[in-house]
């Protein structure tokens, strides 16, 4: 039997949780119990899609006209979750026409809308390997030859996808039940970075191949601002950028224009690619030596150097009128981009400032912003 552990991330112990998926697969499990044997388990033993079983206490169960619904309360650990806490239920109705199981979305679960996600448009967010786990479980206790239909339904779910990516991607309603190990690794970094790359594959099935890559939705919300831009060709890439790069190639983009504050952005202009401050974070020295390169005095280079933030730092570029050292800064960071890329990218850049004005944008961003005639 799998026990939920740590992991240590920077010298912290950190615990692990479940996903939605083990959730309505434990639900739906305990459902089906209440089915065949009229009781209520206290817990149950889900297959984990790895190999081995995880053990999730049952939180409430009643029977239903023709079946039975159970809930199980998603436990993240300790990984910043928006779902962590929510009751995830499921009523099982058993067919015994058919062994086939079918999957609806109750209330807080999410309906595809459009295409490019693991499912075609008008099915339940319920991804593959959940379903996988669910068929699973109702196979171990429903008499052979029973099929199903299982509703799943999270209340609160709606409120918590407005903090995902969902509505961006198509998913309306609530949130996706999703996992594929059916562990929580917390502040996994991986599976954060994974869950960006539907943007691109979505774009890419839509059949855009230029898409416009921003840090956050605080870029997503300047992009719309200052582009006629489809909003499914506009892919948040938080600290990956060289990681989202390279995944546009690999998913057939073949144009891209970096968007967002300076503070970010001047990072890639001295070629890193994994922005978090903890991993690099040489944005006042960058600045300081592209200033000096535009001939600016060592006291004012100075003067760059002791601000606390970026933004102090622009008011005495500003002041001393050596703005263009920003499109020298756009032109730098999508040279080393599509460095970063091979050449299999062409890439544009715009800097913004914090009220979300363009300070910066090189020749390629604004050729490829007018070639796809999102220019306002």
């Amino acid at each position: 039997m799998a026990e939920l552990g740590y992991v240590h991330v920077e010298g912290k112990a950190l615990r692990q949780g479940y996903t939605t998926g083990s959730c309505a697969a434990g639900a739906a499990k305990a459902a089906a119990y209440l089915i065949v044997d009229r009781v209520l388990p206290e817990s149950v033993d889900i297959a984990l899609p790895t190999g081995g079983a995880l053990t999730l206490p049952v939180q409430a169960g009643v029977t239903v006209r023709g079946g039975a619904k159970a809930c199980i309360v998603k436990d993240g650990g300790d990984d910043p979750d928006s779902t962590h806490g929510l009751e995830v239920w499921c009523e099982v109705l058993p067919c015994l026409e058919s062994s086939a199981v079918t999957f609806c979305a109750g209330t807080g679960v999410g309906t595809v809308t459009k295409p490019g996600l693991q499912l075609p448009v008008g099915e339940p967010a319920i991804n593959p390997i959940p379903r996988q786990m669910i068929e699973q479980a109702l196979k171990e206790v429903l008499p052979a030859g029973w099929g199903a239909l299982v509703t799943l339904s999270v209340p609160g779910g709606e409120k918590a996808a407005r903090r995902t990516l969902n509505a961006k991607l198509g998913v309306q309603g609530g949130i996706s039940i999703l996992g594929t190990s059916g562990i929580v690794q917390p502040m996994s970094e991986e599976a954060f970075k994974a869950s960006l790359v539907p943007q691109l594959v979505q774009a890419q099935t839509l059949g855009y191949t230029t898409m416009i890559l921003v840090p956050g939705r605080i870029g997503a919300k300047h992009a719309a601002a200052l582009y006629a831009v489809p909003e499914e060709a506009v892919a948040e890439m938080s600290n990956f950028v060289g990681y989202m790069l390279m995944e546009a190639v690999a998913n057939g983009i073949t144009e891209v224009i970096l968007l967002g504050h300076i503070g970010k952005l001047i990072k890639v202009a001295a070629g890193i690619f994994h922005t978090h401050n903890r991993v690099a974070d040489a944005r006042l020295e960058t600045l300081a030596a592209y200033c000096a390169l535009e001939g600016m005095q060592a006291s004012d280079v100075r003067t760059i150097m002791a601000n606390v933030t970026i933004e102090g730092a622009l008011t005495t570029i500003d002041a001393l009128g050596l703005q263009q050292v920003y499109q020298q800064l756009a032109e730098r960071a999508s040279l080393r981009a599509g460095e970063h890329t091979y050449g299999e990218l062409r890439v544009g850049t715009v800097l913004l400032n914090m009220a979300g004005e363009v300070i910066g944008q090189d020749q390629a961003a604004q050729q490829i912003a007018a070639a796809r005639g999102w220019v306002k």
